[in-house]
């Protein structure tokens, strides 16, 4: 397949100077009488890391698509070392020197590392060759895999490296990255930058984004910004704060979460007592004697590396899972153990699940039937058994002038939101019905500075009113602005819970990454 065509005429340049590794010049896609991306110009030379910055629904993973060949623009080319190329594929992509690692792993869980590599690979590369060149990239770049060790028993940090292995044993020009650190530990963060590193000083470029902008600050030299589809900026990120980055990003100044402070915490609320539960399934992890404590006022966090029994624990507390013991789970001094999650929440309790299209939300049902889906418990939404669609769409629009949800129509499907804005509405819909308990996973995965800043403020605030609440995330920065005080979830134990003022990331890394020696230390 030919990737590349000589050009019929000069490209377009954003800047003069020397010719990028790979440009994007007027680049628009529509979909429909909706515009993704509207005259975007992008260049990225050899050796830098480059910086891809936007707040959800920018346009950033449309953008990104079209560079690997998993869209097609309506408008505009992209080049290659000046030359108009055409990706129609990410074969020919790939074939070009574009690589991509992904946020969420592509990764066959019942596959060894090896196996899932070679399923991208050439055919005549596999067997002991393979594991040959695993096994020498790995010694040169730090990447260490072995080869036969099936997926599921691997670390968030373990799958990470065998995405970038096999980026990197196709011998890529450029390297895509998005939010590489979403699940990583501070420690393998580390790694991950030093191997970074090495690649821009081999003269690949790099393409970052994250929406970490202390990480984007400290590694890349250059950035692009979009906002609602269209460049609104170019920076030096070393020379911004994370708070200028983040008002570029959006518009204005992106507002300080305020912390709660001296709150005088009220009633023990929730109380999980040894509990424990079976794995549901081959790669899912059993629960060992979980017990915790919060009370009305306070914020627990638990933080942990993903696949260490978040999701369980979630699903024990919602009562998506019942427990073998109905007193191992207690609201308000109630044990609802053997419940459901409807008569959870007739009792004052509000749940919002890491998965937010799917788990969380229904995609294609609109937002008032999202409203309806986990509000009818408690919310005047039924007469006689009959929806009344009204009182759903009522419900629907509060939430979203309440958590400045961004859509399009009065009432879309919830899958036509940008991942940020289903994040606000999916939290609003539960803190509006004042929740005496709520328990919230990863709230603010994947969601820019201003919505991230929005939510974790609304969950301060209910905290504030009287609520116990239980945020699971694997982002620490967060925990560390939010939570009083953090416990760490590592293959299914919980640690004890430590004021966040009496500890360090670096303390609770370790802790997330399953060492014995590691104990809260003294912040400094």
């Amino acid at each position: 397949m030919e990737a590349v065509r000589s050009l019929s005429a000069p490209v377009p340049r954003a800047k003069a100077g020397p010719t990028p590794l790979f440009g994007a010049y007027g680049i628009v896609k529509r979909f429909g009488s909706f515009t993704a991306n509207d005259g975007v110009d992008l260049e990225i030379r050899a050796g830098e890391i480059h910086a891809l910055l936007g707040e959800n629904g920018a346009g950033k993973s449309t953008l990104m698509k079209i560079l690997y060949g998993l869209l097609e623009p309506t408008e505009g080319v992209v080049t290659h070392k000046g030359d108009i190329v055409q990706l129609p594929n990410p074969e020919a992509a790939r074939q070009l020197g574009i690589g991509m690692v992904f946020q969420h792993f592509s990764l066959c869980e019942n596959l060894t590392v090896a196996e899932n590599i070679a399923l991208v690979m050439p055919k005549d590369l596999s067997g002991r060759a393979l594991a040959d060149r695993i096994a020498r990239l790995g010694i040169d770049y730090g990447l260490h895999l072995e080869p036969d060790r099936p997926v599921w028993s691997l670390s968030a940090g373990e799958r990470q490296r065998i995405e970038i292995v096999r980026c990197l044993l196709q011998d890529p020009k450029l390297v895509i990255l998005d939010e590489p650190t979403s699940v990583l530990t501070p420690g393998e963060a580390e790694a991950l930058f030093t191997v970074l590193e090495r690649l821009r000083q081999e003269g690949r470029a790099l393409l970052y984004i994250s929406h970490r902008l202390d990480e984007v600050r400290r590694l890349c030299v250059r950035a692009t910004i979009l906002r609602a589809g269209k460049v609104v900026g170019t920076c030096n990120p070393r020379e911004e704060t994370a708070r200028s980055l983040a008002a570029m990003m959006v518009g204005n100044a992106v507002r300080a979460v305020t912390p709660q402070e001296g709150a005088t915490l009220g009633k023990e609320r929730l109380r999980l007592d040894r509990l424990a539960l079976p794995a549901p399934g081959l790669h899912a992890t059993a629960l060992r004697d979980v017990s915790l404590s919060v009370a009305g006022g306070e914020i627990l966090g638990i933080a942990g590396i993903a696949g260490n029994g978040q999701a369980e624990l979630f699903a024990a507390l919602s009562g998506e899972t019942r427990a073998p013991d109905r007193e191992a789970v207690r609201l308000d001094g109630a044990p609802v153990g053997a419940l459901g999650i409807n008569a959870r929440r007739r009792l004052g309790a509000g749940f919002v699940p890491e998965e937010r299209n799917g788990h969380a939300a229904a995609p294609l049902m609109s937002l008032s039937e999202n409203a309806l889906l986990s509000r009818h418990p408690t919310a005047p939404l039924t007469r006689f058994g009959l929806i009344r669609p009204g009182a759903a769409r009522d419900l629907a629009r509060r939430v979203i002038e309440a958590f400045d949800v961004r859509k399009a129509g009065p009432d879309p499907a919830a899958g036509t939101l940008s991942g940020g804005n289903l994040q606000k509405f999916v939290v609003g819909r539960e803190i509006l019905a004042e929740p005496g308990v709520l328990v919230i996973n990863q709230p603010t995965w994947g969601v820019d500075a201003a919505a991230a800043a929005h939510i974790r403020q609304a969950v301060i605030d209910l905290a504030a009113r009287g609520a116990a609440i239980l945020v699971i995330s694997q982002d620490l920065d967060e925990l560390f602005e939010i939570a009083g005080s953090i416990a760490v979830l590592h293959d299914g134990t919980l640690s004890a819970a430590v004021p966040s003022a009496e500890t360090t990331r670096e303390a609770v890394g370790l802790l997330m990454g399953g060492s014995s020696d590691a104990a809260p230390a003294p912040a400094p």
